[in-house]
């Protein structure tokens, strides 16, 4: 073999297809490198689209919630809201109530003051009864001492409300005025919420 010989290959002529993969560019070669660089950046973008719209919604729905909660409250402050005003409602035509039955019929006294009378123990001495200057008056003119009840005198006294009374003895001292017995009727309507 001379020099030149050995320095010369044998020529092959390139496939048409690009099937012998020496490097060399054919269409379909071409033609597929597009197809997976289409494909492999359409993955990309549809991986990424579905994480943003993932994201997206997740922060819609954190918005919602966070609507719907903060609507939520109103309605609580408002239950407690209306609740205090028909208890303020309902002490107020009780008071009236009190009143007007106090001022209508005022012999009830004598109810008041047998009531309050037998919560003293059968021993008390010195039993006084303060009562409002009118009051006074129909408890003299309609009530004596039952039986087995202690001896008592009556105080007039006109810094008491008409329609109640204030029983004191040596040892104890009940009070049936008409405030005390109002707070009390207040307290069993609010459930002691009001004191």
């Amino acid at each position: 073999m001379s020099e030149g010989t050995a320095a010369a290959e044998r020529w092959r002529v390139p496939a048409i297809d690009g099937s012998d993969g020496d490097g060399y560019l054919t269409a379909g070669r071409l033609e597929a490198m597009q197809k997976d660089a289409y494909d492999e950046a359409w993955q990309a973008g549809h991986a990424e689209g579905l994480a943003a719209g993932d994201a997206l919604v997740k922060e819609r729905v954190q918005r919602i919630d966070t609507l719907l909660h903060a609507l939520g409250r109103p309605f609580d402050e408002l239950d407690e809201q209306v609740v205090k005003q028909l208890v303020d409602l309902a002490m107020t035509a009780v008071r009236q109530l009190f009143r007007r039955e106090i001022s209508q019929e005022p012999s009830h006294i004598i109810g008041v003051v047998r009531e309050a009378i037998g919560l003293l123990p059968i021993a008390s001495r010195h039993v006084q009864l303060h009562l409002h200057p009118s009051d006074a008056k129909i408890v003299r003119e309609c009530l004596a001492p039952a039986e087995g009840e202690p001896a008592w005198t009556i105080v007039e006294d006109p810094l008491m409300s008409a329609g109640g009374c204030t029983v004191t003895t040596d040892n104890s001292r009940i009070d049936a005025s008409a405030e005390a017995r109002l707070n009390s009727l207040m307290q069993s309507i609010a459930g002691d919420q009001r004191r």
